[in-house]
C-alpha cells in the first residue's frame, strides 16, 4: 500500500509538469527562432537528426509541439520504467519481500483513470490551437492551384498578384544521374538530386499564400517540411493549405502520397523572394506566356515541329513510354511501332485531349488538356515521324488540335 500511495504521488506531479509545459506552448513556440535557419538548403541535409528548419510561424509550432512532446512521452517512459525497475530491485523475494495482496484501491483507480486523462488534455490543448491556424485558409493574398500529375505538378496562379500564371513544374534532374530500368546511372549525381525542377512555384515573402490542391489521375500530396504543409491532392476533389514565408530562400518538397512508378520523381520547389523580385518575376513569366501562345493558324513545317515536338516528348512524355519509344512492358505501352500511332491521327489527337483506359496496363493514359495547341500538334508529330513509325498521316497542325477540342 505504501508502494501505491508513492505511485500516485508520482502520477499526479508528473500530470502537473505536463500540463504546465503544455500551457507552456506558446512561449515554447516563440523559442524557436525560425530566423536563423536560413544557412540550410530548403530540404533535408546530410545527418539531419530531427525536423527541417522551420520557415513559416505554423512550422514552427509544429516543431514546438513535436518537442514538448517527446518530453512528455520521455518523463512518462523514465517515470514508469524508473518505479518498475526500482520495485523490481528493492523488493525482490530474494531479500525476503513479500507481495502485497491489497486489490480494488479506490484512490490507485482513481490516479490512474484521471491522471492520463489530465495528460491528454495538457497536449490536447497546444495541438488543437496549431490544426485549427493550419485549416484557416482565410484572407490569402495569393491564391495557386496545384495539381498533381503522373508524375509533374501544374501550377495556376488564381488570385492575386500573378493571377493568369499558369506553368507545368517537372524534375529537373537528368536522365543521366537516375539511369533507366535496366540501366545504371552515368553522371555524378548533383547537389539537388531528385528535388529539383525546371520551373519553381515563386511566392513573396511575407504574403499568405493559399495552396489548392486537386489531381487529374491519382492520388498525390503537396508536401513542404519547412513550410508545415502536406496536403492530399484527390482527383475529383478540392483541398486547400496555406503558408506564410518568413524569410526568402529556396524551400524543397516532394510528392508524400505513393503515386506511381515515378512517385519519386516528382518534386516540389518554391522559391520565396521579396515582393520587388516576385512583381518582377511575374511580369517576365506572362511575356513569356505570351511568347508561348503561338498562333493556332500558323502552318508549321514538319521539320519545325519535329524539333518541338522532342522537346516536349522529353519533358512530358519519356518518363513513361521511354526516350527509345519501347514504354515499360506491362506497365506503359510502347509509341514505337503503336498502332495508334500509325493510324488516323485523329485517334491520337483524341487520346491527348481525353486520356484512355485501354484495360491493357494497370495505369490509364491522362488528358493533356493543359498543353497547347501547338505542343500537342508537335508531339503528335514527332512520334508520327520517329523511331520506325511511318504513318500515312504523318502531321498535325495546331489548327486541327484545336477544332478537335470543340
Amino acid at each position: 500500500m505504501k508502494l501505491a500511495k508513492r505511485l500516485q504521488s508520482l502520477m499526479l506531479g508528473l500530470a502537473v509538469t505536463a500540463a504546465n509545459a503544455a500551457w507552456a506552448g506558446p512561449a515554447a513556440t516563440a523559442a524557436v527562432d525560425y530566423k536563423t535557419a536560413t544557412g540550410g538548403t530548403g530540404g533535408p541535409m546530410v545527418n539531419q537528426l530531427n525536423l527541417q528548419a522551420p520557415a513559416t510561424q505554423i512550422a514552427a509550432d509544429i516543431y514546438s509541439l513535436h518537442t514538448l512532446m517527446m518530453v512528455i512521452i520521455m518523463v512518462i517512459f523514465v517515470a514508469v520504467f524508473g518505479v518498475m525497475f526500482y520495485s523490481i530491485f528493492k523488493h525482490r523475494k530474494s531479500l525476503g519481500h513479500k507481495a502485497a495482496t491489497f486489490h480494488e484501491s479506490t484512490a490507485v483507480e482513481i490516479a490512474w483513470t484521471v491522471v492520463p486523462f489530465l495528460i491528454v488534455i495538457g497536449m490536447a490543448l497546444p495541438a488543437t490551437k496549431t490544426v485549427v491556424a493550419m485549416k484557416d485558409t482565410s484572407n490569402a493574398d495569393i491564391t495557386i492551384k496545384a495539381t498533381g500529375m503522373q508524375w509533374k505538378w501544374g501550377y495556376d496562379y488564381l488570385k492575386g498578384e500573378g493571377e493568369g500564371i499558369s506553368f507545368i513544374s517537372n524534375l529537373s534532374t537528368p536522365r543521366s544521374q537516375v539511369g533507366n530500368p535496366g540501366e545504371a546511372p552515368t553522371e555524378k549525381r548533383g547537389e539537388n538530386y531528385l528535388m529539383e525542377v525546371d520551373n519553381e512555384v515563386v511566392v513573396p515573402v511575407g504574403k499568405k499564400i493559399r495552396i489548392v490542391t486537386t489531381a487529374n489521375d491519382v492520388i498525390h500530396a503537396w508536401m513542404i517540411p519547412a513550410f508545415g504543409v502536406k496536403q492530399d491532392a484527390i482527383p475529383g476533389f478540392v483541398r486547400d493549405t496555406w503558408f506564410k514565408a518568413e524569410y526568402t530562400g529556396t524551400f524543397r518538397g516532394n510528392c508524400a502520397e505513393l503515386c506511381g512508378k515515378e512517385h519519386a520523381f516528382m518534386p516540389i520547389v518554391v522559391r520565396v523572394v521579396t515582393a520587388e523580385e516576385y512583381t518582377a518575376w511575374v511580369e517576365g513569366k506572362k511575356k513569356e506566356m505570351a511568347a508561348l501562345a503561338d498562333d493556332p493558324n500558323k502552318t508549321w513545317t514538319i521539320d519545325e515541329l519535329k524539333t518541338k515536338g522532342e522537346k516536349v516528348y522529353t519533358a512530358n512524355c519519356a518518363v513513361c513510354h521511354q526516350g527509345n519509344g519501347k514504354g515499360v512492358p506491362g506497365a506503359f505501352a510502347a509509341l514505337d511501332g503503336s498502332a495508334v500511332v500509325n493510324g488516323p491521327k485523329a485517334e491520337q489527337i483524341k487520346v491527348l485531349l481525353h486520356g484512355q483506359k485501354s484495360g491493357k496496363f494497370p495505369s490509364e493514359m491522362p488528358a493533356w488538356k493543359q498543353l497547347s495547341d501547338t505542343d500537342i500538334a508537335a508531339v503528335i508529330t514527332y512520334t508520327r515521324n520517329t523511331w520506325s513509325n511511318k504513318p500515312a498521316e504523318n502531321i498535325v497542325q495546331p489548327a486541327e488540335v484545336v477544332a478537335a477540342r470543340k
